[in-house]
């Protein structure tokens, strides 16, 4: 089995954490690679840096998916991820929807932890939209300055694991979900040490990408998921055009 997760962002060092915490978490057997956008921001927080990286996503699932089993949007919020699951010809899943399809199984209120305090707006929307908002018991972040995308949370371990206990004991959080792909692999490190289960994003998404590719359940060709239907396009990427152009 090959799986696929795609950066959003353009940053090296993140897409190094993603691809480290994916190894550890594939089954034996499954090839995982990793690819890092090719335009957009360092990271993603707002809905603006959401749509870019959505496109970029695009573009190299456009280009990269067919070679897989399954595709992981990796990066929190998902950017992208219902739009590819109608033109993919494999399983989609992203960060955030298998968080929460494996902390729902764990518990029934679940806190959010984030590394700014800007991104929880539209954390709280895509929480929404996958349907969890009456889960939600609450969205922490970090408040303070962020040095480096990719050493978030080595610099910050103690402040992040502050957060969590604070969920679980004011917010009443039965599972904890660590936010972002620069988060990746921290949940190991705090295996034992939070009263409450912990939920990696990353974990969670190579193994659901990986049980949607073993159940082969086949693709929508009718309802709201089935292939956009074909008319005339202009500009776009070639790779984007041929998935455009490729028989319904």
């Amino acid at each position: 089995m090959r799986v696929l997760l795609i950066n959003p962002n353009i940053t090296d060092s993140v897409s190094a954490l993603i691809r480290a915490e994916a190894q550890r978490s594939a089954s034996p057997g499954t090839e995982v690679d990793v690819l890092t956008a090719p335009f957009g921001v360092a990271y993603i927080e707002t809905r603006f840096e959401a749509l870019l990286g959505a496109y970029a996503t695009a573009q190299l699932a456009a280009e990269h998916a067919a070679n897989y089993d399954a595709v992981v949007v990796a990066a929190f919020g998902d950017p992208g991820l219902a739009a590819l699951r109608e033109v993919l010809p494999v399983p989609v899943t992203g960060l955030t929807e298998a968080a929460l399809a494996s902390a729902h199984l764990l518990g029934h209120r679940i806190s959010i932890i984030a590394i700014s305090q800007r991104i929880q707006a539209w954390y709280r929307e895509v929480v929404e939209s996958y349907g969890f908002s009456s889960r939600l018991a609450s969205i922490r972040a970090l408040d303070r300055p962020l040095a480096s995308i990719g050493g978030v949370q080595d610099e910050h371990a103690q402040a992040l694991q502050d957060l969590a206990e604070r969920a679980v004991a004011e917010d009443g959080a039965d599972v904890i979900i660590l936010a972002g792909a620069p988060l990746a692999g921290l949940a190991r490190s705090l295996h034992g040490r939070l009263p409450v289960p912990v939920v990696d994003g990353v974990s969670s998404a190579v193994r659901h990408a990986e049980t949607l590719a073993a159940l082969k359940p086949g693709r929508a060709r009718q309802g709201s998921f089935s292939r956009p239907p074909a008319k005339p396009h202009r500009g776009l990427p070639d790779a984007i055009a041929r998935l455009l152009d490729s028989p319904r």
